[in-house]
């Protein structure tokens, strides 16, 4: 078998921003660590809001990973980014070593916020996105995090990489997945399939809607002390920690909490 360490890591982001901060990809400790830009999102910022579907961000995923000339990888998605993630395991599962939810929208009901901007009429989300980029600290607090100086230029890299066109098309993508009666199946057959792993911040687990099922097929789930649903933000060399132990193999019971450290 070969060395966990040697086969890449792929993080897939969230609605908001990306996941490729130094204090996060600079622990974890991989060969390799790719954090593709999906299809309205920095690079790729410019996509026309029609194309941004989940089955094209999936698409998207695949084209990032074959470019890589890996034959296997190790997902981790966050929010959102997992159900892109878990499309992927679900189509490629022969490609895919260990998938790693972290708080990942599991139901309709998982993904409310999503639903709210989802509803949002193209001059609604505008408005939204603007006021956050106008008070990035008070985008972090009613997202649980202290603003501080590392934080609050993450949130103003964060706010600014995606146009609002493209948050309103990915809730509206997610809220057209996650509600479709397929949607659970699809889950199941990537747990069956592969090794999957479930994160979440100590303060939002209790709202992350996680099926009973999940919980009980899952490879290892970790609660990280002291943050919420941002908790790569909060604490990012935690964070890395964890996902270096899960990608490491480290295989526990039903619960487990990462140490309280750094």
């Amino acid at each position: 078998m070969p060395d966990a360490a040697l086969i890449p890591a792929v993080l897939v982001h969230g609605l908001i921003g990306a996941l490729d901060d130094r204090d996060l990809v600079g622990q974890l400790g991989l060969r390799r660590v790719l954090s593709p830009d999906l299809l309205g999102y920095g690079q790729r910022a410019s996509e026309p809001p029609e194309r941004i579907q989940m089955d094209a961000q999936a698409d998207q995923l695949a084209r990032e990973i074959e470019a890589m000339d890996a034959e296997r990888v190790h997902l981790v998605g966050h929010s959102v980014g997992s159900v892109v993630a878990a499309l992927f395991a679900d189509r490629h599962p022969e490609r895919v070593a260990s998938f790693t939810s972290v708080e990942g929208n599991f139901t309709l009901r998982d993904a409310f916020w999503s639903a709210r901007v989802a509803r949002m009429t193209t001059g609604e989300a505008d408005e939204m996105i603007g006021e956050y980029r106008a008070d990035p600290a008070g985008w972090l607090r009613g997202s649980g995090v202290d603003p501080d100086e590392r934080t609050l230029g993450l949130a103003r890299r964060w706010l600014a990489y995606q146009p609002p066109s493209t948050v309103r098309a990915m809730a509206r993508a997610v809220v057209d997945t996650t509600g479709r009666s397929t949607w659970e199946p699809l889950l199941r057959g990537v747990f069956d399939r592969t090794i999957v792993h479930l994160v979440a911040g100590d303060r939002s687990r209790d709202g992350w809607d996680v099926p009973a099922w999940a919980v009980q097929a899952a490879g290892r789930v970790t609660v990280i002390p002291s943050t919420g649903h941002l908790m790569m933000a909060e604490r990012p060399q935690v964070f890395a920690q964890t996902i270096s132990m899960l990608i490491a193999g480290d295989r526990g019971g039903d619960m487990a909490r990462t140490p309280d450290a750094g």
